[in-house]
């Protein structure tokens, strides 16, 4: 699994993409912001790529796992999990928020 896994900072090769199907049936297409480990699981963080949840930054969380080589998305159901997770996703933005300040700063020295 931790091959899978890239931090927010990494470039990708290509951006990966996921497309959700929601509730109503319809498909929204997101690109795959990383995958990180809260509270003992793996998490995946999507921001979708069209329509007004791509205009306001709206990020979708979702538990992550691989079965047979294939990644499965689940709905985090409860809400003290849905606050682990989205704790720790606002963790890694603040972290690389800090880097690309720290490394802005040692560029201009």
């Amino acid at each position: 699994m931790s091959d899978n896994k890239r931090n927010l900072n990494e470039e990708p090769s290509e951006e990966m993409t996921v497309t959700l199907t929601l509730d109503d049936g319809s498909e929204l297409e997101c690109v795959v912001l990383t995958i990180f480990e809260a509270g003992g699981r793996d998490y995946i963080a999507l921001l979708p790529t069209e329509g007004i949840e791509a205009e306001e930054g709206e990020v979708y969380l979702y538990r992550y796992t691989e079965i047979d080589g294939e990644p499965d998305l689940q709905n985090i159901e409860d809400d003290e999990e849905y606050e682990i997770v989205a704790d720790a996703f606002d963790e890694l933005l603040d972290a690389q928020e800090y880097d690309e300040l720290v490394g802005e700063d040692e560029i201009d020295q």
